[in-house]
């Protein structure tokens, strides 16, 4: 009888172990969440793709903005909507003082935190949609001054955020929309 209770003894202890183990907390404070830094993670909820590089994202999007205006062809009457459309595409400046603070929020109790968290992610939507409707109107304003034939360009090059792969540019395997042609 004793063989019977042994492997269901022996298995009540592992399953204790493992649960035990994998409810751990990752780490003290806010380092241990996600987004916070950590040997696996970037900052931004992204493991093993380094810290974010503002000065390179930057240089990103002139190159690919260089790109769909050569693209396009603009013509000399062109160019202030151009120039009105580029700058309504920019970031916003100050995102670090959009972030909440972790350090603060830990110190509320949870019925609190709670509440705080669904305020702050109540006014990131209202941000999101107000920066979302700039830069729609932005781009409405701008196509409406591109000829047909420039119309047909700018849609190839900007339906690639869209689809499958989002923001990705397409799928990968290579048959994502059509790319412009310079």
């Amino acid at each position: 009888m004793k063989s019977v209770y042994k492997p269901l003894l022996l298995a009540s202890v592992l399953a204790t172990v493992v649960f035990g183990a994998f409810s751990q907390t990752p780490g003290a404070g806010p380092a241990g969440m996600m987004g916070q830094g950590g040997p696996m993670n970037d900052g931004m909820g992204h493991p093993g793709m380094g810290p974010m590089n503002p000065a390179r994202m930057q240089a990103r999007m002139e190159r690919r903005q260089a790109a769909l205006k050569a693209a396009l062809k603009l013509t000399p009457a062109q160019e202030g909507a151009w120039a009105t459309f580029t700058a309504a595409m920019k970031p916003p400046a100050d995102l670090k003082g959009k972030r909440p603070d972790f350090a603060e929020l830990a110190k509320l109790p949870t019925p609190e935190r709670i509440d705080r968290m669904k305020a702050l992610h109540a006014q990131h939507s209202v941000d999101l949609t107000a920066a979302m409707d700039k830069r729609g109107e932005a781009a409405k304003v701008f196509y409406a001054v591109l000829t047909p034939e420039q119309q047909k360009v700018f849609d190839s090059a900007t339906a690639r955020q869209y689809g499958p792969a989002g923001r990705m540019g397409g799928l990968r395997d290579g048959k994502g929309p059509a790319q412009p042609k310079p």
